[in-house]
């Protein structure tokens, strides 16, 4: 996709809506195209984080990795879902980890020039920090929701 075409994606997606034209411009700058093969690791939890994705096309587990045992899938993303947040609150490490269920397609955003957007234009990283806030409920409230599902002893609420 040309910087062009991927600016006009965003400014269509229901999680870039209403954003600025500047900043979307901004964000289309710093994609790069990524393809990921079924089975793939897209980032591990406690690594470094310094990327956000969109999914194009296929499909991505989150997970909780298991210190024993299997590992523990919170949610599986689709297309045009987002996926990371941890690289936009310190330590910048990853919350989860992510792994391809099937061969993927994504646009993987520069998280650390992204911040540094942020820091340096207050508007852009307030408009930008709302939408991922939504995001993290949205991630939390899923991961709390399984867990409860997988360990539910009695009385526990």
């Amino acid at each position: 996709m040309s910087k062009q075409s991927i600016e006009e994606f965003l400014s269509a997606h229901a999680f870039f809506s209403k954003m600025d034209a500047s900043f979307l411009k901004f964000l289309a700058d710093s994609v790069t195209e990524l393809q990921i093969k079924q089975g793939g690791v897209l980032f591990k939890h406690g690594n470094r984080a310094d990327k956000f994705y969109l999914l194009r096309t296929g499909q991505v587990s989150i997970q909780v990795p298991a210190v024993m045992g299997p590992t523990l899938e919170i949610q599986t993303l689709g297309e045009n879902q987002i996926l990371g947040w941890s690289w936009l609150i310190p330590p910048y490490r990853w919350s989860f980890q992510a792994r391809a269920l099937e061969d993927s397609d994504l646009l993987e955003f520069d998280g650390s020039a992204i911040l540094a957007r942020c820091e340096d234009d207050p508007k852009f990283g307030y408009d930008l920090f709302k939408r991922f806030a939504a995001l993290m409920s949205e991630r939390l409230d899923a991961a709390r929701q399984k867990m409860m599902d997988e360990w539910n002893p009695p009385g526990f609420a």
